[in-house]
């Protein structure tokens, strides 16, 4: 599963997903560290969404709150974020 090439700050504001869009248990990407991530949405309110995901080459996650230019939703499954046996 690719990740986006898109840099945050060229997306179009017009083109960018409020957070309170998105759902607990929804797949999305973040970006972190100067890349996507994969992740997961915790919780989401107007203002940011609650995301684990997991850094690029880790098995390990992470938490943490995104802004929506931060945030794209994600259409592939990642068994190791997604869950086991969604693949």
């Amino acid at each position: 599963m690719p990740a986006p090439t898109i840099d945050p700050t060229d997306r179009d504001p017009a083109e960018v997903a409020p957070t309170d869009t998105y759902q607990p248990a929804d797949p999305v990407w973040i970006y972190r560290s100067g890349g996507w991530r994969v992740g997961m949405v915790e919780a989401a309110s107007a203002r940011a969404a609650t995301v684990t995901y997991r850094p690029t080459g880790e098995q390990d996650t992470g938490v943490d709150t995104v802004t929506a230019p931060y945030m794209l939703a994600r259409i592939d499954i990642d068994p190791l974020t997604d869950g086991a046996g969604t693949a």
